[in-house]
């Protein structure tokens, strides 16, 4: 276990003091680390965090509780009760950085400005990696929407797959963090409110072209042509940029001549 003289390095000149909770939070994580501690592994009893970190209580508390609401631990009472390492799904962290940016007033062209420049790299590092089971994926994915949909809910499920095709290609990225991100910014589509209103929009889709790359995608895969997948994911997010965006148009155009048409018949009935 760390000494309680080692939680953080003394603080440079003119840097303002950390918190004595922040540096116990970052101290237990270290400890998790370097002790190799998993899911279901128990911490050290609070008494004994308590005399390791020389701190109170209340501090230590504090920590436990800051480490729970981050998903690292959970904390359970009673008899075999203590702090328990978690296991941060990527749901939850989504989640976490979902709340985030919920009043950052994200745009479509703020999502495909980063999906532009990462899908092509992640589709490329994934191609050296992905087997045939999950080029067989993609392509079930695709017959998904390759036909129109029957009704409504044919409708968004199609939607919701395109989208999903392409985090399964980051499932095979051997980056973990630009696989993440990929989900990520796929994730904000699924739950952005004006992308939501575009997906349910009754209007025609043109999939072809959509469908085209992304055939040329598995095949370029297939073959490991890892530079082939850059550029077809780059002429693909250009393209679904532009489409994406060209819907958000109408439907804002459609949306202010529904707000007009009203005042128009009230200006008549005054006459």
């Amino acid at each position: 276990m760390s000494e309680p003289d080692s939680i953080t390095p003394p603080p440079t000149a003119g840097a303002p003091r950390r918190k004595r909770t922040d540096e116990i939070v970052d101290a237990i994580k270290r400890m998790i680390v370097e002790h190799g501690l998993g899911p279901g592994d128990r911490l050290p009893q609070e008494r004994d965090l308590i005399a390791q970190f020389a701190a109170g209580k209340g501090t230590v508390r504090e920590a436990l509780k800051a480490l729970e609401v981050q998903g690292l631990i959970s904390v359970r009472t009673g008899p075999g009760g203590g702090a328990f390492i978690e296991r941060m799904s990527e749901g939850r962290a989504m989640s976490l950085l979902s709340n985030f940016l919920f009043a950052k007033n994200l745009s479509i062209a703020n999502i495909y400005e980063m999906r532009k420049v990462l899908e092509p790299q992640v589709a490329a590092s994934a191609t050296p990696h992905i087997d045939e089971a999950g080029l067989n994926r993609l392509e079930a994915i695709i017959r998904i929407y390759d036909h129109e949909p029957a009704d409504a809910t044919e409708r968004w499920n199609q939607r919701m797959a395109e989208l999903d095709f392409h985090g399964v290609v980051a499932e095979y990225s051997d980056n973990p963090i630009l696989a993440f991100t990929c989900r990520f910014l796929q994730r904000l589509l699924k739950d952005l409110t004006i992308a939501q209103d575009i997906y349910v929009q009754p209007e025609p889709v043109s999939r072809e072209s959509g469908i085209r790359h992304q055939r040329e995608l598995i095949a370029a895969m297939r073959r490991r042509d890892a530079k082939a997948a850059s550029a077809i994911l780059t002429e693909h997010m250009a393209e679904a940029e532009q489409h994406m965006l060209t819907l958000q148009a109408k439907l804002m155009d459609r949306f202010l001549t529904e707000d007009a048409a009203p005042a128009r018949s009230r200006k008549r009935r005054i006459a």
